[in-house]
């Protein structure tokens, strides 16, 4: 069931699913923390181990998982594998939830607040 709220119509189904895909990739810190380096810049696997502090197996298969759904891709340039963020779109979402919850952290004068794990 859809409907208007504001001047806001409820997306299609489909949509909302391929949304709740991309999210669910981006919940693993991991993921997350890849997706935000990437969006600094194209890296090799080596150098986004070395960034995220993971094993670089790992990483790969965090990258193979993000570049399967479409979130990351990846060229050739001769023996390295150059990953970037292949949707501008993420790259602004990703940008704007971390810096928000980084500028929080920062700001002395806030409460404190966190959000909370709900194990959904």
């Amino acid at each position: 069931m859809s409907g208007p709220v504001g001047d806001f119509d409820d997306p299609p189904a489909e949509v909302l699913n391929e949304a709740a895909a991309a999210f669910g990739l981006l919940a693993a810190a991991a993921r997350l923390h890849i997706v935000w380096a990437l969006a600094q810049g194209e890296s090799d696997v080596t150098g986004l181990a070395e960034r995220v502090g993971g094993a670089l197996p790992a990483v790969s298969q965090h990258l193979s998982k993000l570049k399967l759904a479409g979130l990351v891709s990846s060229r050739r340039e001769g023996r390295r594998q150059v990953y970037y963020v292949a949707d501008p779109d993420v790259v602004t979402v990703v940008r704007l939830m971390v810096g928000q919850l980084a500028a929080r952290a920062a700001d002395d004068s806030a409460a404190p607040r966190r959000l909370r794990r709900t194990g959904a």
